[in-house]
Order: C-alpha cells, then sequence, then structure tokens
C-alpha cells in the first residue's frame, strides 16, 4: 500500500487527504495550524501539528519515508518551495505541489516538484484518481461516482479475449472502446505507426500491452480493475 502526505490542510488539501484515507491509502495529514489537524484526526492515518519547513520535523514524523507527498500550502508561497526542496532532498520519490499560477508553477517545478496541481483548476477529486489510480488517463464524470474512463489495460488483461476476461461479470463494468497503437508498412516499406479505435470491441477481441481502454462503471469497480 502506497503512503501519502498532505501538507496544507486548506479545503483542498482537507478533501484530498479524506479522500485519499476512503480509497484505502494510508494518509499523514500535516499542517501547522492545530484546529485544521484535529478536524481531519479522525478520517486518516495520522494527522500531526508541524512545521513542513523544518526538515527535523519531517524526519521525526517519518515523512521522508512516504510513496508521495502534496504539497498543499496556498498562501505562503515561499514555504511552499521550502517544503518542496526539502521533501525531494530527504528522499521522497513523488512531489506534487500547489501553484496558483503559471509563474509559480514554473518555480516550484524547477525547484524540483514532479508535478503541480491547481486547485483553482482541478478538484481534490479528479487527483484521487490519479494519485491512486496511476494508470488511469482521462475521466468524463456521468453522474455521482459514475463516469466514462480511459485506462491503460492492466498486465493482467493482455493477451486476453473481452470473452475469456468476462470483465462485466467480474469487475461489474463495460469496456465501450479500445484505442491502439498498431505498425504498418507502407508502399515504400517503411514502417508506420497509426492509431485505431475499435468502437464496439466484440467477445473475441483480444486485448494487447499498451492497449487503453474506454470504460463505463463505478469509479471503485474501475480502480478494481486497474489496480
Amino acid at each position: 500500500m502506497q503512503e501519502f502526505a498532505v501538507i496544507g490542510l486548506g479545503r483542498f488539501g482537507t478533501r484530498l487527504a479524506r479522500l485519499l484515507a476512503e480509497g484505502g491509502a494510508d494518509v499523514i495529514a500535516v499542517d501547522k495550524r492545530r484546529a485544521l489537524v484535529e478536524a481531519v484526526r479522525d478520517d486518516v492515518a495520522r494527522a500531526v501539528c508541524l512545521d513542513a519547513t523544518d526538515e527535523n520535523a519531517l524526519r521525526s514524523q517519518a515523512i521522508d519515508k512516504v510513496d508521495v507527498a502534496v504539497v498543499g500550502v496556498g498562501n505562503e508561497f515561499e514555504s511552499a518551495v521550502l517544503t518542496t526542496v526539502l521533501l525531494k532532498q530527504l528522499g521522497v520519490p513523488r512531489v506534487i505541489s500547489r501553484a496558483t499560477s503559471s509563474v509559480r508553477a514554473q518555480i516550484l517545478s524547477r525547484v524540483g516538484a514532479d508535478d503541480i496541481v491547481n486547485p483553482e483548476r482541478e478538484a481534490a477529486d479528479r487527483w484521487l484518481n490519479r494519485l491512486i489510480a496511476p494508470n488511469l488517463k482521462d475521466r468524463i464524470e456521468l453522474a455521482e461516482g459514475v463516469g466514462l474512463i480511459q485506462a491503460t489495460a492492466p498486465e493482467k488483461f493482455w493477451d486476453k479475449t473481452l470473452e475469456e476476461l468476462q470483465v462485466r461479470k467480474n469487475y461489474h463494468v463495460q469496456v465501450v472502446a479500445i484505442r491502439r497503437i498498431a505498425e504498418d508498412l507502407d508502399a515504400d516499406g517503411i514502417k508506420r505507426t497509426r492509431e485505431m479505435v475499435m468502437s464496439v470491441p466484440m467477445a473475441d477481441t483480444q486485448i494487447k500491452k499498451g492497449d487503453v481502454l474506454m470504460i463505463l462503471g463505478n469509479d471503485d469497480a474501475v480502480r478494481r480493475l486497474i489496480e
């Protein structure tokens, strides 16, 4: 199980921490404001009150050992930059930092952020899918908790037909289309690549490595499918 640290418990950070925990992730929620820490204490694995610009404080709570850290500090950009730098220096594999402008995004990327989140444009719910299910590429919400989702075919599906996989029966979702990169030789014998879309995959359609599946279904069911 991946361990996440969410640093900065404003509206975005608090919702993301709770959603990750609800999704089964091990979450450390961090803020220097005790009231915000107490508000999420019962919803996550650990909630700690500390200054995330303090290297010793981060080490004392094993935040240097997490798999992913989300720096959601919003109002203090200098603190966000320093926290991002410290986390990367401590060896955190993936650091995602909040930026409220393109200039700040560029700065955070240059000091080591692996990804940037703009909470004014991207909801915590969308980042939940990106963090818990990294193979998930895109999602169109059709109703609450239900969407049309693009996801890379998991290895357990490779070289098997839809009939063999029994996706609808076993995962309670429907594969409605498959995108695949195909290679062909042109008239001059030169290898070319092209994207093909199977909009109505049949029972005997075989899933290949690299296929992108268009899946209709409940979010939780899709995450179980692509784990």
